[in-house]
């Protein structure tokens, strides 16, 4: 891989969000990895879209329709797989998301 390739984790997150940014995009920034009081579904935040439940299912969302995220998620599903090259209890999932306003012609 050349050289001009190769990111660290930070600038390719920065990458990513500027990316999105120059999309009419919002950055949201990272929910907390353990979910707020009123989500009793899960102990720890597990994906990227899980600070955007109340948006999927219809709410505006205060920063608008458009946004991009970076968020810490934690999984224990698979934690007796942890310490292989593919399972990790702590990643960050990189999204995008549309609440409504991209369109496809039919």
């Amino acid at each position: 891989m050349s050289k001009e390739l190769q990111f660290t984790s930070k600038e390719l997150r920065k990458k990513y969000i500027e990316f999105f940014n120059k999309h009419n995009h919002s950055e949201v920034v990272s929910a907390s990895t353990i979910p707020d009081a009123n989500d009793q579904t899960v102990l720890f935040t597990t994906a990227g879209m899980q600070q955007f439940t109340p948006n999927l299912m219809g709410k505006p969302h205060s920063q608008g329709v458009r946004l991009s995220s970076v968020q810490k998620c934690v999984r224990t599903v698979d934690i007796d797989e942890v310490g292989d090259n593919r399972h990790l209890t702590f990643f960050e999932m990189l999204g995008n998301w549309s609440l409504g306003d991209y369109f496809k012609k039919e």
